[in-house]
Formats: structure tokens, C-alpha cells, sequence
């Protein structure tokens, strides 16, 4: 009985959970000149695909969405492997002070965004990172290295000890430690971590607002939140199109690593 009950319950909130799904795909739709807020909860058509082609080609979203993927890849890339070295210095190389420099990385989150989006402003326009793709990719990097740091450390802790001993017993360097034996065994955790930094710097718009301008520099989502001041009335089909194809990408990314994110949030229990 319990279990009946357990399914119905998740179905029911499934069910909530895709009822702005629907509104979105519903709405996005419809063409702009039978868009009517009254009757969001008709269909009435389907112009999506002509839709996401406007917002395209109106927008300068084709460029924004490049731009992205090279965030949303090489960012969350970086920051990983450098997460994965510190917890492998503090746990596995017994560095010292370990848990000192752990606190000064993972620090970095304890000061909330908007505190140092002025003066990072201000330095960006100093040294010419402003509205640079590298400006972009650096400050994202930055920001995913300490929760990459802290999942890595955690994961190392529960590897045996007398991994690292018989390792160098054999002969492997430290290099070969770290590259053929640590970072196999936390590629779940590693897969883990690069979904949700990827997934927040696509979903990214504080920093694209302040760090960026250009067509070519700024993410999607800061590129899709003009179009929406921009573009009213009539054509908020198209905008609801727009937004339709920026959520596709981490929705498609989730489905296709959904078994190694599981396993990477427990840890390698499994």
C-alpha cells in the first residue's frame, strides 16, 4: 500500500511539475499573430520550429548560443581537474595545513555574488577583460572551483589510504597516481560535478549582465532576457520559443548522464 501511495504522490507532483512545461511549449507554439494571454492554456497550432528561427535570427541568440557552449564546456572542464588536484593534494599528498587551504578554497562561497560584481566590474574594465570570451571563461572557472574542490576532497576521503602507499610502493610517481588511478575512480564524481557547474553557467545571467555586451560574448540566458525586454505583445511567442531552445541543451544533458550523476552525488557508494 505504501508504495501505491508513494506513486501516486510522485506522479501528482510530476504532474505539477510540468504544468509550466506545458505552458511554455503551449504558448511558444502558437504564431505571433495568434498569441492571446487570455487563452495560454489552449493550443492553437504549432509554429515552434518558425518561431525559434525568428528568435534566431532577431536576437543574435545563434551567437550567444556559441559563445555558451564554450562557457558551459571549458569552464566546468578546468574547474574540475583543479578540484580534483587540491582534494588530491589535501587527502591523498597529507599536504600540510591541508584543511586550512581547503577552508581558503572553498571561502570563495561564502561572500555572496552581487558583493563583487562592482569591483570585478571595475577590474575587468581595467585589464580588458570586459566583454571577452576569456574574461568570461575566467571568472567562471573561478567560481566553480571551490563546490568542485569541496566534492572532490569528500570523494578522496573515502578512498582507502593504503591506495596511495601501495601505488608508490610500486613505483608510480605522483602524476601517475593522480591521472591513472584517483581521477578514474572519481570519474562518476567528476561527471557529478562538471553537470551542475555546466548547468549554472548555462542558466547564468548576473555576470553576463554586468561582465558582458556584445552579441558574440554574452551567454544565452543574458541574451535571451534582452530579447524579452526588447520583444512584447504579439511576439511573446517568440520569446517563449527562445526560451524553449536555451533549456533544451541541460535538460538533454541530464537525461543522457542521469546514471553517472546519480552515482557521483553518492559519493562512489555505488
Amino acid at each position: 500500500m505504501s508504495k501505491v501511495i508513494r506513486t501516486a504522490v510522485l506522479v501528482i507532483l510530476g504532474l505539477f511539475w510540468l504544468v509550466p512545461v506545458y505552458l511554455l511549449v503551449v504558448n511558444a507554439s502558437k504564431a505571433p499573430a495568434e498569441f492571446v494571454s487570455s487563452e495560454a492554456w489552449v493550443p492553437n497550432g504549432f509554429a515552434l520550429i518558425p518561431n525559434i528561427l525568428d528568435a534566431l535570427q532577431l536576437s543574435g541568440l545563434a551567437d550567444s548560443v556559441v559563445s555558451t557552449i564554450i562557457y558551459a564546456v571549458v569552464s566546468p572542464i578546468i574547474a574540475v581537474l583543479v578540484g580534483a588536484a587540491a582534494g588530491f593534494a589535501i587527502v591523498a599528498l597529507r599536504l600540510k595545513r591541508g584543511f586550512l587551504w581547503f577552508v581558503i578554497i572553498f571561502g570563495g562561497t561564502v561572500f555572496p555574488l552581487q558583493m563583487v560584481l562592482l569591483p570585478l566590474f571595475d577590474a575587468y574594465s581595467r585589464v580588458g577583460l570586459y566583454d571577452t570570451q576569456v574574461g568570461m571563461i575566467i571568472v567562471y572557472t573561478a567560481i566553480s572551483i571551490p563546490f568542485s574542490a569541496f566534492v572532490m576532497r569528500n570523494f578522496f576521503t573515502g578512498v582507502a589510504y593504503n591506495v596511495f602507499e601501495a601505488s608508490v610502493l610500486d613505483g608510480a610517481s605522483t602524476w601517475r597516481i593522480f591521472t591513472r588511478i584517483y581521477l578514474p575512480m572519481a570519474s562518476s564524481a567528476l561527471v557529478a560535478v562538471f553537470i551542475l557547474q555546466a548547468t549554472f553557467i548555462w542558466n547564468d545571467l548576473l555576470l553576463g549582465l554586468t561582465l558582458t555586451q556584445s552579441d558574440e560574448v554574452r551567454p544565452i540566458v543574458t541574451a535571451l532576457s534582452g530579447m524579452q525586454s526588447t520583444y512584447g505583445g504579439a511576439q511573446i511567442s517568440t520569446v517563449l520559443a527562445a526560451a524553449v531552445l536555451v533549456s533544451l541543451p541541460t535538460v538533454i544533458l541530464f537525461l543522457f548522464t542521469q546514471k553517472f550523476f546519480a552515482r557521483g552525488l553518492a559519493l562512489g557508494q555505488y
